[in-house]
């Protein structure tokens, strides 16, 4: 006979995070720059701000919303003579391998407070799931460089390895069942993108927003830090604004803050409190 219990009250499990922008490649910069280097050689002006509207969704998704905008769709039409069709999108994916390839292996240093995070939750028995809108060709260019760096996440999950890709909980659910816990509530799903937020909030779990190192600011720690700060407060500002359709339970700068977060989501656990 099985036991149900009616509302989990802790402890906390699991933290599951995005990798670039969220752990990694601080301003999610990797993606962007292959996606304007692919759509350059195709002589399409591709925006940053374009580029980055889609992020978080497998990447050969990303392509298919790029093509769907209608002004990169009307330059494909002046340029190609025809709509983007499927095997437009299969050409381009297959092209951009290389490109994401080589941005990740240029991109591959961990945001400050990683590595103190994964001490913390190891301590505190929280086990580190991370998963991604890249392939497992690509992610496999950084996994070595971050074990280098002394990170080392018990589940890595890939968007190409589950039915749907975010903002579909799979990916999330992948991760928790490969660290073995016991309940949705006790996971917490940490990314920079509102289609990342929503895949914890379907999965059932606590959401926790980036903002300062991820796409909704997109820069990079360097360039984030030479601003003046009534312009760096400005800017993470409307980064807060343009997390803010996500719904995410919390919303924090970068990783650096989350141990505070996840000491008030155990508190709000034993409360009684679910997702």
């Amino acid at each position: 006979m099985y036991t149900y219990t009616r509302r989990y009250t802790g402890p906390l499990q699991a933290v599951i995070m995005d990798l670039a922008g969220t752990c990694v490649d601080f301003g999610s910069l990797a993606p962007i720059r292959a996606f304007l280097k692919l759509f350059e050689a195709e002589g399409i002006e591709l925006t940053e701000a374009e580029a980055r509207e889609p992020m978080g969704t497998e990447k050969r998704e990303h392509i298919r919303q790029l093509l769907a905008m209608p002004r990169i769709r009307k330059q494909w039409q002046a340029r190609f003579d025809k709509t983007p069709d499927a095997a437009d999108i299969d050409r381009l994916y297959q092209a951009f391998l290389p490109l994401q390839t080589a941005a990740i292996a240029e991109r591959a240093t961990l945001i400050p407070g990683a590595l103190a995070l994964q001490q913390r939750l190891r301590e505190d028995g929280i086990r580190l799931g991370v998963n991604t809108g890249y392939s497992r060709e690509m992610v496999e260019v950084m996994l070595p460089e971050l074990k280098a760096q002394g990170f080392e996440p018990e589940s890595v999950v890939v968007a190409t390895e589950v039915p749907q890709g975010r903002p579909a909980p799979h990916m999330s659910l992948k991760n928790a069942i490969e660290l073995g816990v016991s309940a949705v509530q006790a996971c917490v799903k940490v990314d920079d993108t509102v289609t990342g937020i929503e895949e914890g909030l379907n999965a059932g779990m606590w959401t926790v927003a980036v903002v300062a190192s991820g796409n909704a600011v997109g820069l990079s720690e360097e360039r984030l830090a030479e601003l003046a700060d009534d312009e760096r407060g400005a800017l993470l500002a409307r980064g807060r604004r343009a997390m803010a359709p996500s719904a995410a339970h919390y919303v924090i700068d970068s990783i650096a803050d989350l141990p505070d977060v996840l000491a008030d989501i155990d508190h709000r656990l034993a409360a009684g409190e679910c997702p």
